[in-house]
C-alpha cells in the first residue's frame, strides 16, 4: 500500500508564479555568485590551482546534496523546503534548527550583499560623494520592494541578473582561451599552459588548503538549495525541477572548475589577490579598454543578485517558523500579493545592522562572520541530506509489518519518486563525513576560523535558549497526515 506525502499548511496562500525559465535561471544563480566573482581571487592566491580541485570535491558533495533535496521537492513540493523536511521527517527539533540555522546564513549574507554593493557603486566617482550606508539602504529598498511585490516579480529580476553573470564568465572564458592558445601578453605575465606547472606546481603551498579553503567554497556554492525553496511557487515543479538539478554539476563543472583552471592558465596564483576580483586582475592585464568598469558592474549584479535570492529564501523560511510557532507570529502573514512581506521586513532590517557592523568593526571581524554564514549552509546541507537519508529508510519499510504507530510515520509504505538520490544512503554518509570535517578543520585557522567556531558555539547556545522559550507553542500539527488527496 502505498501513502501520499503530508500537506504542509504553512504552503498555505503561495502563488505559483514561477516559470520554467526563471527556476533554470534561480538555479544557476544560485550555484554562481560572489563566492566566485570576489572569492575565488583570494582562494587562488592562498591554495594555487589546488583550488580548482576544492570546487570539483565541494561541486560533487552540492550536487549530491541538490539531487536529495530534488527527491524531497518532487515528492512533495514546498516553500519551507528543508525546512518543512526536517519538520516532516526528523521533528520540530530538526525544523527549529534547519529554519534558524538557514535564516542566520542567509541574514548574514545579506548583511554583506548590501555593504558590497554600497562599495562597489563607490568605485565610480559620481557615487562617492554619496555616504556608504546610504547606497547600502537604497540598495535593500530596491530589492525590497521587488520581493514585496510578487513572486514573479523575483523571478523576473533573478532571471535577468543571472543571466548577465553568465555572460560575463562565457566572455571571459572565450577571452581566456584565446590568450592560452596565441600566448597573449597579460600584465608582465604570458598566458599559457606552463603557469599551471611552474611557480611550485599544482600544489605551491601543499595538500592543506584543499581542506582549509573548502568552507569558503561551500559558502561560493550556497544557493544552490535555493532550488529547493522556488519549488514551492513553480507552475509544474515535476517537470522543472529534474532538468534544472541534472544540468547544477555541469554548471558546476563548467562555470566554477572551469573559470579557476583558466585563471591560473591565463596568471599565475601568486598574480591574484582578496582584494580584487580575478576577472578585473584579468581584464585589467590583458588592456581592454573600460575593464575595471564592466567587470563592476558584473560584480555588482552578483551582489545584487545574492541579495535578491537572500530576502527571497528568508522570507519563506521565516514564515515556515512563524506558522509552526517557533518565530515571531507576526512573520506569518502573507501580503495581497501572497508574499510574506512581514518575514521579509524582519530580514530587511537585520540587514541594516549588518551596515552598521561592517561600519564599526574591522576587516578580519567581518570575515568571521562570512564564515558563519559557510557554517550555516553546511549545517543546512546537512539538515537534507539527514531528512532524506530518514525518508529512504522509511519507504525500505512496510506498512503490514508495523504497528498502527510506526505506520503513520511519513514516508512509510511510499515509494520513491522516480527521480531520486542515487546510491543513497551511501551518498547521503559521505557527504555528512566531509562537510563535517570542512568545519572541524576551521579550529586549525587561528586568525579567523577559530573565532568563528567559538562564535558559532555562543550561535548554539542561544538556539537552545530559544527552543526552551518557544517549544509550549509550538504547532505539532502542521503536517497533516490524514490527507487522502494528492495535493497536486
Amino acid at each position: 500500500m502505498s501513502k501520499t506525502p503530508a500537506t504542509d499548511k504553512a504552503d498555505a496562500g503561495y502563488s505559483k508564479g514561477l516559470k520554467n525559465r526563471h527556476i533554470q535561471m534561480i538555479a544557476i544563480g544560485g550555484s554562481i555568485g560572489t563566492g566566485l566573482f570576489l572569492g575565488a581571487g583570494g582562494r587562488i592566491s592562498q591554495g594555487g590551482a589546488a583550488l580548482a580541485i576544492s570546487y570539483a570535491l565541494c561541486g560533487v558533495i552540492a550536487f549530491i546534496m541538490v539531487r536529495a533535496l530534488g527527491e524531497l521537492s518532487i515528492r512533495r513540493p514546498s516553500s519551507g523546503a528543508f525546512v518543512s523536511y526536517s519538520r516532516e521527517f526528523t521533528g520540530e527539533k530538526g525544523a527549529y534548527l534547519t529554519g534558524w540555522l538557514f535564516f542566520l546564513d542567509w541574514a548574514t549574507t545579506v548583511m554583506a550583499d548590501i555593504t558590497a554593493v554600497a562599495l562597489y557603486l563607490h568605485y565610480w566617482p559620481s557615487f562617492q560623494a554619496i555616504p556608504q550606508w546610504l547606497l547600502a539602504t537604497i540598495a535593500l529598498a530596491v530589492v525590497l520592494v521587488l520581493n514585496i511585490l510578487s513572486v514573479k516579480a523575483f523571478g523576473e529580476f533573478e532571471f535577468w541578473l543571472a543571466l548577465i553573470k553568465v555572460t560575463a564568465i562565457l566572455a571571459f572564458m572565450a577571452i581566456a582561451i584565446w590568450a592560452i592558445v596565441t600566448g597573449a601578453s597579460v600584465g608582465t605575465h604570458t598566458a599559457g599552459v606552463h603557469n599551471l606547472t611552474e611557480n611550485g606546481g599544482f600544489f605551491p603551498m601543499g595538500l592543506m588548503p584543499l581542506v582549509t579553503l573548502s568552507l569558503g567554497v561551500v559558502f561560493a556554492f550556497g544557493g544552490t538549495e535555493m532550488v529547493g525553496v522556488a519549488a514551492g511557487e513553480a507552475e509544474e515543479a515535476k517537470h522543472i525541477l529534474p532538468k534544472a538539478i541534472n544540468s547544477m554539476i555541469w554548471r558546476i563543472a563548467f562555470f566554477y572548475v572551469g573559470s579557476v583552471i583558466l585563471m591560473i592558465m591565463v596568471l599565475p596564483w601568486n598574480a591574484y589577490s582578496a582584494d580584487e576580483s580575478p576577472f578585473v586582475t584579468f581584464f585589467s592585464g590583458i588592456g581592454i579598454p573600460h575593464a575595471g568598469d564592466i567587470m563592476q558592474v558584473v560584480v555588482l549584479t552578483a551582489a545584487l543578485s545574492s541579495l535578491n535570492a537572500g530576502l527571497y529564501a528568508t522570507g519563506r523560511t521565516l514564515r515556515s517558523l512563524a506558522v509552526a510557532g517557533e518565530a515571531p507570529k507576526i512573520a506569518s502573514k502573507l501580503n495581497k500579493n501572497q508574499v510574506p512581506m512581514n518575514a521579509i521586513l524582519l530580514t530587511a532590517v537585520l540587514g541594516l545592522i549588518g551596515v552598521m557592523i561592517n561600519y564599526v568593526y574591522p576587516t578580519k571581524a567581518f570575515e568571521i562572520v562570512m564564515n558563519l554564514a559557510g557554517i550555516g549552509i553546511a549545517g543546512t546541507w546537512i539538515s537534507v541530506l539527514v531528512s532524506h537519508w530518514v525518508f529512504i529508510r522509511r519507504t525500505q519499510r512496510s506498512v503490514d509489518s508495523l504497528d498502527a504507530a510506526a505506520a503513520a510515520l511519513p514516508g512509510v509504505g511510499e515509494q520513491r519518486p522516480s527521480y531520486r538520490l542515487h546510491f543513497a544512503p551511501w551518498t547521503n554518509l559521505i557527504a555528512i563525513a566531509f562537510l563535517v570535517i570542512v568545519i572541524l578543520s576551521m579550529w586549525f585557522d587561528a586568525s579567523v576560523g577559530r573565532p568563528t567556531i567559538l562564535m558559532f558555539v555562543g550561535i548554539c547556545v542561544l538556539l537552545v535558549i530559544g527552543w526552551y522559550a518557544v517549544r509550549g507553542r509550538i504547532r505539532g500539527d502542521l503536517m497533516d497526515h490524514v490527507l487522502d488527496e494528492d495535493p497536486q
